[in-house]
């Protein structure tokens, strides 16, 4: 008998708990029992655990207490310890205040905190731990630090994260945490736009969308009170237009590049929407056809086993039939296009320089990053990082003209490592929050412009789509070394996007020759009739 989407998704997230279980010190004699950062206490090549690996908990006690089919870890004694260990360890490696370091030492991260919190506070609860009086401290620590910190910049989902651990706090330790907790529902429902999207460093993410509702979801089902519902359900009808027909989500074409799917909230959703459970039902079917993207790495694959085991806790089996895909639209204060056309559908971002991905029926046909362009002096213009951009819009295609932006493509180097602890140990540590806007400004939002120009347009013709685009460099093409487009390029620092996803097998398209007969003062132009690969 073949499995269902739900036990699919459970037994993919079970198919994890060895990895999470080997980035873990499990031996009780050990200093570090019960850390998950393998990089720390295994390896010994960083001076500091990650706060963020603690996260791991939630995974492990949802695998200890769920009896799914072939669950060799349900009510296992070994992983229960396994789980307090690591709550143990959260606690005692957090600063004084209760924040925790991230990527370097006495960062004070909130997105690490808030996330690892969540965590400890929901595998406590699970495994009967949350009375220990050491492991309450702890959570009040943090949760203080939480309520009282506001780290720079927008990241809606470190919003919720938030309000989600305050409203724990309330219902573990009475109205004391009230103030904060609707100071913080506030704040996060005042991040909305009216498109129905939470802001991500400016712009609109589905995939860090899809952790922002199922945040939101839970979150009005303990707490009613604080009207987290609308806004819920304006996200999700917002993020529906976004599921591709294969069931992928997002890449290139949105703010953030990301291609997550938290399922989790659509199901609890699914009690007052059922239109939510159209959308699970949409995604979790990756899972029948080789499986969701690759979030296998030691960092982010805690942030969805925990969403994926919950799915299978909260699936629903009153699901109505398979409904439509959302039809066509386009919204403008994100940029972001649906447009489908006979048996093709385009996804496109118009403020990412109209990278987009074209769909015909249920497979990609096509996905495309914008032109990308290499110097001899070793930098990358891209076309696809947020900018002012000339928009046009119509029934019938679109333009975008602009200017491309250099990639962000800072690394580490041993001079710069030992720079950067010498700041973070005489004044990073007192200013944890300036440090992060300037790194911030490296790495995530700054823009720094490229001597190069570039025109894109998309042509619908009846039956098919046509791309146009034109390049100009300002200063001659003698600088640039290779040009062409790629599929499934981001060019800033997203934690959780560039993971592999089995539609991503597609050549980069090397349009190096086509500049060698242009003369300085010459566009290059290509144009190319989609689906396809051919270039004229």
């Amino acid at each position: 008998m073949t499995a269902s989407p739900r036990d699919l998704m459970a037994q993919h997230a079970l198919g994890e708990i060895p990895k999470i279980l080997t980035l873990l010190d499990r031996t009780p004699v050990s200093r570090t029992y019960g850390c998950f950062d393998r990089i720390y206490w295994h390896y010994r090549m960083i001076d500091f655990p990650c706060g963020m690996s603690q996260e791991f908990v939630y995974s492990l006690a949802l695998a200890w207490s769920l009896d799914i089919p072939g669950n060799v870890y349900y009510r296992a004694p070994a992983i229960r310890d396994f789980v307090e260990a690591g709550i143990r360890f959260a606690a005692r490696s957090a600063h004084p205040d209760g924040s925790c370091d991230d990527y370097y030492p006495f960062e004070r991260a909130a997105g690490a905190a808030a996330f690892s919190l969540l965590a400890c506070l929901e595998a406590a609860s699970i495994i009967g731990l949350q009375d220990d009086p050491e492991i309450r401290d702890f959570f009040r620590r943090r949760a203080k630090w939480l309520a009282t910190h506001h780290e720079s910049g927008r990241l809606s989902n470190h919003e919720a994260l938030i309000v989600a651990n305050l409203i724990r706090m309330s219902a573990l330790e009475g109205p004391d945490w009230e103030a904060p907790l609707r100071e913080r529902a506030a704040r996060l429902l005042s991040w909305q736009d009216e498109e129905g999207w939470f802001d991500e460093y400016g712009g609109a993410d589905p995939g860090y969308l899809s952790l922002t509702i199922g945040l939101l979801a839970e979150s009005d089902r303990r707490r009613p009170d604080l009207g987290l519902r609308p806004a819920c359900e304006r996200a999700i009808r917002f993020f529906a237009h976004f599921v591709h027909p294969d069931g992928t989500v997002g890449g290139s074409y949105t703010s953030r590049g990301t291609q997550n799917f938290f399922p989790h909230g659509f199901q609890i959703a699914g009690e007052w929407m059922p239109e939510a459970l159209a959308v699970t039902d949409r995604a979790a079917a990756l899972f029948a056809a080789g499986g969701p993207p690759c979030y296998s790495d030691d960092h982010i694959i805690g942030h969805h086993l925990w969403s994926w085991l919950l799915c299978w806790s909260e699936w629903r089996e009153d699901r109505a039939a398979a409904q439509s895909p959302a039809p066509s639209a386009y919204f403008p204060r994100s940029g972001m296009l649906v447009d489908r056309k006979a048996d093709q559908t385009l996804y496109c971002g118009l403020r990412q320089g109209a990278a987009f991905q074209l769909f015909d029926g249920d497979k990609l046909a096509t996905a495309d990053s914008g032109i990308s362009i290499q110097t001899h002096d070793g930098k990358t213009a891209v076309q696809h990082l947020a900018g002012d951009y000339d928009i046009a819009q119509g029934p019938e295609g679109l333009s975008v003209i602009g200017r491309m932006a250099w990639a962000k493509a800072t690394l580490l180097t041993p001079i710069k490592s030992v720079v950067l602890r010498c700041i973070m140990i005489i004044l990073g540590r007192f200013f944890p929050d300036l440090i992060r806007r300037l790194l911030q400004k490296i790495l995530v939002t700054g823009r720094r412009d490229a001597p190069f120009r570039f025109h894109r347009a998309l042509r619908w013709d009846g039956a098919s789509w046509t791309v146009r685009d034109e390049i100009f460099a300002d200063d001659g093409w003698g600088n640039v070394a290779r040009i062409g487009i790629a599929g499934f390029q981001t060019s800033s620092t997203t934690i959780m996007a560039r993971v592999w996803q089995a539609n991503h097998i597609q050549p980069w398209q090397d349009l190096t020759a086509a500049i060698a007969q242009l003369g300085d003062a010459d566009p290059l132009i290509i144009e190319r009739r989609l689906p396809g690969n051919g270039a004229a």
